[in-house]
């Protein structure tokens, strides 16, 4: 036997103790608050959570590169130690992800719509796969003491951690709680919202931690065992084909029930490993010798070497040079599966189909005979290999065990975004969690953006206290803002709602004086109608400070000064240049498009408010846009200082990207938004036109939220570029019907379906088709 094989069997030899119950079956003899478990005498094993990346859906270069990656993580495992990979599938707890995905009614007017939209989540959530994905890497070293133990695992740990991070995947370290929650979740399957475990309150009172995992009773049969009412079984892989595919792994995991498959992996040290194909390859030839000396014996000089020798000549050579020449080690692999049912019936259809799958890849897996409880202690990721059916791979082999697939999304308290296309789970995300919250909605006309954001705007209005401001261009979202009891403010020369240019709040300003900050704006203002200089810019500053002084006397109540104020301090001043600037903002003040010089008429303080800036002429498009976007400031400054969330939807947005100081402040906004606690949305089909715009590229740079939905080629191209999007993602977003296409969460990118009830008040509100919708 291999030198490391046998100090390994050596470690994990043990004497075998018939359990006289539950907890003597858990072979953890003692655990500690970081996480580390001890296993019989002084043996100590931790426990890496990493993430899943988008292996599925990837480009073959890409997955080339993931690949050697991959390779590059199993060959820096260390000989001394075992290293197993577990891939955990769990059930989703059916009352608490109902819980958390459902909306709670309120009492009021919008409940009608809260019960349409509870509904389509449960359907959703029925036809979802409800299944989650975990996998864990546990490495298990043989140390004299704890502090030793904790030393090893935390240089293994941060080298484990920088070679998954560069795969893209996250790797943390499981604190006690977090490990124990593990096994408890497998052995008490429909408890796992009841798991409450503090190692200190434990401590206190004495009791052993196993009370808090172990099921109510087990039974061990030949080929099966019970956990109280359930039904499992463990196999072990038996033959490996010649050729694996990448996909065989996440194949066999896809089976909707809960399970736990692990590798076991024990590498070999390299020049060990040399020695032992060396001293096999030697083996093959002297028996090739030996063959062709008895044939030269019997007068038949010209036999040829018989097949089956050729051929293991020339794998011990191909394995030869591939520890000397291609980098790879040489590492023994034992593969077990457990999997659970309800019934005996089901466990053994679910084997069966489990074993049809590993046929399919022309492998066999086999049930455990009288092993079934040293299998399963094998299987979950305890750390402890109680099961010796070796396999010699080498790190290329063992590579193709793939055990990456595709990112699922679920935020806790997230909104429902849609499927996931590959996985068939719910896309749960919470934009508030992500680095920046700022989103995109890309896609051609017809593709679903509207109504996607109109999915979005309800959730935030039925689920969340959030406030959303809406800039509608196209007058579409009118029907859908006055059924959920928002404000519509029209926009035009001739509109009887207004909107005063010079509101402004206490807390207008971040922090500082409001005048400075409004000064600004005013500015701005005058620059579209008049150049300006160092003069006016000195003039205006003045008379801002001068018509705001009151205001700021009376902290900020009574009446609010407006642009006629403005102008006639203007005309009180002096210099020729205020006079100047009086007239040229004279007809914005007093003449025919004098909109933004009056009171404000309507209720700015809505929690949902939609500018509709559809009539806005091109004189008034400008200032119009300015007011609009001053406006949209003065709201978020107003709910930071209330601690209160802002979600601003802005569609045709290429639109405001024709217009300096509009696009100006969104480059500001997209930047600066997430300190005030809000959320920008961005709508728009001409996603070319939108990229020609170094600022909207940086903006779409700076979103960690984009959605996609079917893109017309050239826009395709653009993205793929500038988001990193394989062929295979891109045909997601390729002649696709509305309502599917890409999701990008962060650093996950998720092709998606998003298909909407057509028989609900929702729909009809939220749809643009004609003919579908409610008249706004």
């Amino acid at each position: 036997m291999i030198k490391t094989l046998r100090a390994i069997s050596k470690q994990d030899k043990e004497r075998f103790v018939v359990p006289k119950g539950v907890q003597d079956v858990i072979p953890v003899t003692a655990i500690y608050s970081d996480g580390i478990f001890r296993i019989g005498k002084d043996k100590f094993t931790k426990t890496f959570k990493f993430t899943d990346i988008n292996y599925a859906v990837a480009s073959r270069e890409d997955k080339e590169e993931m690949f050697l990656e991959y390779s590059e993580l199993l060959n820096s495992f260390d000989s001394g130690a075992t290293t197993k990979i577990t891939i955990n599938n769990r059930r989703l707890n059916r009352l608490d992800f109902e819980k958390s995905i459902l909306i709670p009614l309120k009492g009021d007017y919008l409940d009608e719509y809260r019960k349409e939209y509870n509904q389509m989540l449960l359907e959703k959530a029925t036809g979802a796969n409800s299944m989650v994905q975990d996998k864990y890497i546990t490495v298990s070293v043989c140390k004299k003491n704890i502090e030793d133990a904790r030393t090893y695992f935390s240089r293994v740990g941060n080298d484990m951690i920088a070679h998954l991070s560069k795969l893209g995947s996250r790797c943390t370290e499981l604190d006690v709680e977090e490990r124990l929650r593990i096994f408890h979740d497998f052995y008490r399957v429909g408890e796992e919202s009841s798991y409450h475990f503090d190692i200190k309150e434990n401590r206190q009172k004495g009791h052993s931690f196993k009370d808090y995992i172990c099921p109510d009773s087990m039974e061990f049969e030949k080929d099966y065992f019970k956990i109280g009412d359930r039904y499992g079984r463990v196999l072990f892989m038996r033959e490996y084909a010649s050729y694996i595919k990448d996909s065989m792994i996440s194949e066999i995991t896809e089976l909707n029930r809960n399970l736990m498959l692990s590798i076991d992996v024990i590498p070999v040290p390299t020049d060990e490993a040399v020695r032992e194909a060396e001293s096999r390859l030697l083996g093959v030839e002297t028996n090739i010798t030996n063959w062709q000396r008895r044939q030269n014996a019997n007068n038949n000089f010209s036999a040829t070497v018989p097949y089956d020798m050729e051929q293991q000549k020339k794998e011990m050579k191909e394995f030869l040079d591939d520890l000397t020449t291609r980098d790879q080690r040489m590492m023994f692999a034992v593969l077990t599966m457990v999997h659970t049912a309800d019934t005996k019936e089901q466990l053994d259809n679910d084997t069966e189909a489990i074993l049809t799958t590993a046929r399919k890849h022309l492998c066999q897996f086999a049930t455990l005979k009288f092993q079934q409880m040293d299998g399963l202690n094998t299987a979950m990721p305890f750390g402890v290999r109680k099961i010796d059916s070796f396999r010699t791979l080498t790190t290329e082999s063992l590579s193709v065990l793939m055990p990456f697939r595709v990112q699922d999304v679920f935020h806790e308290n997230g909104i429902y975004y849609g499927q996931n296309v590959i996985s068939k789970n719910m896309i749960i995300a919470d934009r508030r969690q992500l680095l920046n919250g700022n989103a995109f909605v890309l896609g051609v006309s017809g593709g679903g953006k509207s109504f996607f954001a109109k999915g979005d705007i309800v959730n935030i209005i039925l689920a969340t206290g959030a406030d959303v401001i809406i800039v509608d261009p196209e007058r579409e979202y009118g029907a859908l803002v006055n059924a959920l009891g928002g404000e519509v403010i029209n926009i035009s020369a001739t509109s009887k709602n207004h909107i005063n240019a010079m509101d402004m709040s206490e807390e207008y300003g971040d922090g500082a004086n409001p005048v400075i900050l409004k000064s600004e704006f005013i500015m701005s203002l005058c620059e579209q109608f008049v150049p300006l200089g160092a003069k006016e810019k000195s003039i205006i500053d003045r008379c801002t400070a001068n018509v705001y002084r009151g205001y700021q006397q009376r902290n900020y109540t009574g009446k609010v000064p407006t642009l006629k104020d403005f102008r006639e301090e203007l005309l009180r001043q002096e210099e020729p240049e205020a006079q100047s600037i009086a007239l040229a903002i004279e007809l914005f003040t007093d003449g025919s498009l004098n909109t933004f010089a009056k009171q404000t008429n309507v209720d700015t303080d809505n929690r949902l408010i939609c500018y509709d800036i559809l009539d806005l002429g091109k004189q008034l498009m400008s200032i119009g846009m300015l007011v609009v976007m001053d406006s949209i400031l003065n709201r978020i400054t107003q709910n930071r200082a209330k601690g209160k969330a802002t979600f601003i939807f802005i569609d045709e947005i290429y639109l405001l990207f024709q217009h300096e100081y509009s696009a100006n402040f969104l480059f500001t906004l997209w930047k600066r938004v997430r300190k005030y606690g809000a959320f920008a949305t961005g709508i728009t089909q001409n996603v070319d036109d939108l990229l020609q715009s170094h600022t909207a590229r940086t903006m779409l740079a700076n979103s960690e939220f984009i959605v996609m939905l079917n893109q017309a080629s050239t826009d395709r191209e653009e993205l793929a570029r500038l988001l990193n999007i394989s062929d295979l993602q891109l045909s997601y977003i390729t002649n696709v019907d509305a309502g599917h296409g890409l999701i990008k969460v962060g650093s996950s990118l998720v092709p998606f379906a998003n298909k909407f009830p057509k028989n609900t008040k929702l729909y009809k509100l939220m749809t643009t088709k004609p003919g579908e919708g409610t008249a706004a």
